[in-house]
């Protein structure tokens, strides 16, 4: 059960993900310019990552046994859009801002929960789209579009 302190915890701690987000993105378009070339970039990015979390793995004492075979095979995509954003955002934030390309992918981010929520895709809890979220959500879009706009 989601009490108050859990709440807060988590909150915070996916607030200093959100934070980190524009970071890496910024660090990888930079090392990509630098490369002259964004999927290395991108590798360079994977390999770090892996060794990283493999490290947080083992020293976490979490390593499982064994992975069980009642998995889903479509769970195992999910590094698939991981490759698909830093790939993107390495390429196109040089040209196209690292604001801009941020805010276009939180705007993408909000559609994509909401639908997953209120059709209870890939496991998720239903959180039905009503009015209050719909209106959330449409200023959410007027914000990220008063955010990228220039001038």
């Amino acid at each position: 059960m989601l009490n108050a302190n859990n709440f807060v915890m988590y909150a915070l701690i996916m607030l200093l993900t959100g934070l980190g987000i524009p970071i890496m993105a910024a660090l990888n378009a930079g090392l990509g310019v630098k490369l002259q070339n964004p999927a290395m970039a991108t590798t360079i990015l994977f390999i770090v990552a892996a060794v990283l979390s493999a490290i947080y793995l083992f020293v976490s004492g979490n390593a499982p046994k064994s992975i069980p075979s009642d998995i889903p095979g479509y769970q195992y995509f999910g590094g698939a859009f991981v490759v698909f954003y830093v790939l993107s955002i390495t390429w196109i934030a040089p040209r196209f801002g690292i604001g801009n390309a941020v805010s276009f992918v939180l705007l993408g981010q909000l559609i994509s929960m909401a639908l997953i929520d209120h059709f209870k895709l890939l496991g998720a809890p239903l959180n039905p789209i009503n009015a209050t979220r719909f209106l959330g959500l449409v200023f959410m879009v007027i914000g990220v579009f008063l955010a990228v706009r220039r001038g």
